[in-house]
């Protein structure tokens, strides 16, 4: 499929490597000329350099014979209007990244619908209701949800006291009495799809699928069910910050923001009623304790430098605040902040690039893909996939363990109408079905890529 990224910046990039890595064929346009070198020198793709709302512009890069136009530069409006005159000038489908929360109110739907938007984003908003799902449960380091919320995946670090460290999964249901199933594993850069007989160890990172109950239950069960944060910190008056303290304000939180920028600090105070807005320096360890650090439910520290997130978060844990979370978006630093013992790490980069992944893989399958919901799992090398179920699917009405699937498959979830299942052998995919499926080191664009 062709693909046109308007903007390479940090988003532009992380997407646009997603997209060259799935075999699309991508154009990289930019106004700055080092950058289209510097892409074009990494990546195999063409480079168009130009301003994304110019009509020549789009014109040289092809914008006539392309499916999808992504927009993510740094100006909203110029993402909205490049997107208007690529679908008037024969793109198929247009995304447009739109950050400022004055278009992402009720006028929204009105915007997309008079510009012709495929879909617009937001990567603050992603990430912020991505930080507060996981404030809802501090035991997990990363949670998705399919089918309308109705079934969970969560990603969990075993620590060393963890109750689960030499179980063999298949004795794991009848010991704790949950529906719960383990359905992919990381050990060290190792992702498993593991059997009934695979033995857990700690500093495994796991991954379960369970109905949200059933996962909370279970959680409960092995101790690990940490209390719901309510008393937050945050470090940085991001627009990813102020998404999540509205979020949070809603629900009855505590909201502390602490901003070292005054007129960043007097826009949050007037937009954030609820919230209490410091204006200091947060990586002053002393005013940190001073505003009540070791009180906290949960700290997260959403500066724009990674490498300082990195080093107060650190800070935060040694002081033993029971959640912290850190916003990292270099690839390379990810790694590096797990090591270093942050177990919750958030990159609104990767959030973005999976919704755009999930769209495009479904545009792309000649066949009709029926992809509903994708998430990279485990450092990308497992994904989670969403199946709408086809009246003529030819996987249907057959049970499971009769199922032909290809090494590194595992259905992990059959929603059907309101009831979630955690499937065993003798369970069977139905017309109207949502099944959720873990595949690893492989890619999915159909519910029949799951058998040889």
């Amino acid at each position: 499929m062709k693909i046109i990224i308007g903007g390479c910046g940090k988003i532009g990039e992380t997407l646009l490597a997603a997209l060259v890595s799935e075999g699309h064929d991508v154009v990289a346009l930019d106004n700055d000329p080092a950058v289209i070198a510097q892409i074009t020198n990494i990546y195999d793709v063409m480079g168009v350099c130009g301003n994304a709302a110019d009509c020549e512009t789009l014109e040289d890069a092809g914008i006539a014979e392309t499916e999808l136009f992504i927009a993510v530069t740094p100006s909203d409006e110029v993402n909205m209007l490049s997107c208007f005159l690529a679908k008037r000038m024969g793109a198929e489908y247009t995304i447009a990244r739109i950050r400022n929360p004055e278009y992402n109110d009720g006028s929204l739907g009105f915007m997309k619908q008079e510009l012709g938007l495929s879909m617009a984003i937001n990567p603050e908003q992603l990430a912020a209701k991505e930080l507060f799902d996981l404030l809802k449960m501090p035991s997990a380091v990363k949670i998705e949800t399919f089918a309308g919320r109705a079934f969970e995946l969560i990603e969990m670090r075993l620590k060393d006291d963890s109750p689960l460290d030499g179980m063999m999964l298949k004795d794991l249901r009848d010991k704790y009495k949950t529906k719960v199933l383990i359905c992919v594993v990381q050990r060290g850069d190792e992702v498993h799809i593991p059997s009934g007989n695979f033995v857990l160890r700690n500093g495994d990172r796991i991954g379960l699928t369970a109905a949200p109950y059933e996962m909370e239950k279970f959680l409960s069960n092995i101790g690990m069910l940490k209390k719901q944060a309510r008393n937050v910190m945050l470090l940085g008056g991001s627009k990813t910050a102020w998404y999540l303290a509205k979020m949070l304000e809603e629900t009855g939180s505590s909201v502390k923001i602490i901003e070292k920028d005054e007129k960043t600090c007097f826009t949050l105070s007037e937009t954030l009623h609820d919230a209490t807005i410091i204006h200091g320096d947060g990586s002053e360890h002393e005013l940190l304790l001073e505003e009540g650090l070791h009180s906290t439910d949960a700290f997260i520290s959403l500066t724009g430098m990674d490498e300082e997130n990195i080093l107060i978060s650190l800070y935060a844990a040694q002081q033993k605040v029971p959640t912290v979370i850190s916003k990292v978006n270099r690839n390379e630093l990810v790694s590096m902040a797990e090591h270093l013992g942050i177990d919750c790490v958030i990159s609104p980069r990767k959030v973005v690039s999976d919704v755009l992944l999930q769209y495009a893989r479904a545009l792309d399958n000649s066949r009709g893909s029926n992809v509903e919901t994708l998430y990279k799992l485990m450092d990308d090398q497992a994904e989670a996939l969403e199946f709408g179920v086809g009246m003529d699917s030819r996987l249907t009405n057959i049970p499971l363990r009769d199922l032909d699937l290809k090494p590194g498959i595992l259905i992990a979830g059959i929603i059907r109408e309101r009831q979630t299942i955690v499937p065993g052998g003798n369970d069977s995919i139905l017309p109207g079905d949502k099944v959720v499926v873990i595949a690893a080191n492989q890619r999915l664009a159909d519910l029949s890529d799951i058998v040889k």
